[in-house]
């Protein structure tokens, strides 16, 4: 069976989990959301702990347990915790602002880009070149993330554009004549 597997998954107070068959209910303080796990995984709870096992029969059982796990417990960690990521803007006139459910961009375009904010993430700007990305799912606020960082990506020479936080930069050297 995988090594990431075989380690089991601490629930933290807060977090309630029912297990009923191929789905696993988890309620937290940030709300709460249903998982289905693969057939050939088998999930139980151990005290306050969630164990993993696959089927010794399967050979897709002995791959999945590893992913079911590191998903498992990515959810437990968003309910209980939440998810974040941070984008800075670099450039000259370069804004962002939220309005309502649209995040307002001003990067350098002829227009400005007007994103509509998906259900389940929520936007701040606490500066004008600073944007915050939260949500308890971390697939979607990845996801986000991405698609703002897309409007502009950072370029090698100036370094201008939209990157994330901690995101390092290669510069280029310029042209020489």
């Amino acid at each position: 069976m995988s090594r990431v597997a075989k380690k089991p998954i601490v629930i933290p107070s807060g977090v309630e989990v029912n297990i009923d068959g191929r789905s696993v209910v988890i309620k937290g303080p940030r709300g709460a959301t249903t998982y289905h796990v693969h057939e050939p995984v088998c999930v139980a709870q151990d005290g306050n702990a969630l164990v993993l096992e696959s089927s010794p029969r399967a050979d897709a059982g002995m791959m999945m347990a590893g992913t079911m796990r590191a998903l498992l417990s990515n959810v437990i960690t968003g309910i209980s915790q939440g998810f974040e990521r941070k984008l800075e803007l670099v450039g000259v006139g370069y804004r962002a602002q939220v309005r309502g459910q649209t995040l307002n961009l001003t990067l350098g375009f002829s227009q400005p880009i007007n994103y509509s904010i998906p259900q389940g993430v929520t936007i701040e700007t606490p500066s004008q070149t600073e944007i915050t990305i939260r949500g308890v799912d971390k697939q979607l606020v990845g996801h986000v993330a991405a698609q703002i960082r897309a409007f502009r990506p950072p370029e090698p020479y100036k370094g201008k554009g939209v990157k994330y936080a901690n995101e390092r930069i290669i510069r280029k050297e310029a042209k020489k004549k």
